[in-house]
């Protein structure tokens, strides 16, 4: 497992605060409200971490909240307690039900194979109601990839956490890019380093349409407030689950 979800999972309030998501969250709720072809009551989060984006959306809809990181989900509980939290793979999981919309925040770039990628739409497909939608948010498409850095953190107390991040695409003909973080951490008086690396999916507009096609969705390229390009799936209302 990935240090940041799991022995850096305690922290991950201060990496990424939940304040930090109330403006994403806004837009994915206006979404769901908009393109659902009923009013949306019920939405499942795929990939929902240590549920920063649940605390802004559980105040208009009903959440259950899926994630891989046994210690992201026990943030999670202690942040959203009203919402349902169940341990599983977004590739893999079936909770035998059917949701309003589906969500799949940023959690969806560790989908590093066209594989990986289908298994995660058709998991949305399965659990998605006809007439719903599902909303996936990578942080890039392989046309709008660039290599960066950027950098975070904040104290709570006499405790507290800085970060580098850097992005590079190490073969820009695979499907991957690499992430490498550096954390300062400040706790009992003493600072310590540690060091994660997070390898993540980059894929073709092409691929993700047609992944969302052949998954049985009617695709809609979006664009957040941010203008990152964002995926709709919108479920027909006589589509049969695979």
């Amino acid at each position: 497992m990935i240090r940041m979800y799991s022995e850096l999972a305690p922290w991950w309030p201060l990496i990424s605060p939940p304040e930090d998501y109330r403006q994403e969250a806004e837009f994915y709720c206006r979404v769901f409200i908009k393109e659902c072809s009923d009013h949306p009551r019920t939405v499942l989060e795929l990939g929902s971490g240590g549920g920063h984006n649940a605390c802004h959306l559980k105040h208009h809809f009903e959440m259950t909240l899926v994630d891989l990181s046994p210690e992201m989900l026990n943030g999670s509980r202690r942040l959203n307690p009203e919402c349902e939290h169940l341990c599983g793979d977004m590739r893999s999981v079936n909770l035998d039900r059917l949701f309003d919309a589906v969500l799949v925040h940023d959690a969806i770039a560790y989908m590093t194979t066209e594989t990986d990628l289908y298994q995660a739409l058709a998991t949305a497909f399965r659990h998605l109601r006809p007439g719903g939608v599902a909303l996936f948010c990578p942080d890039f498409i392989k046309e709008t990839f660039q290599p960066a850095t950027d950098h975070g953190g904040s104290d709570q107390g006499v405790r507290g956490i800085r970060y580098l991040e850097w992005m590079t695409d190490p073969d820009p003909d695979d499907t991957t890019y690499t992430v490498d973080f550096a954390y300062l951490i400040r706790e009992k008086g003493q600072v310590s380093v540690r060091q994660d690396q997070h390898i993540l999916g980059l894929f073709t507009r092409e691929i993700w349409l047609r992944g969302l096609t052949g998954t049985g969705f009617v695709p809609k390229p979006i664009y957040s407030p941010s203008g990152n390009l964002l995926f709709l799936g919108y479920k027909p209302r006589n589509a049969h689950n695979q």
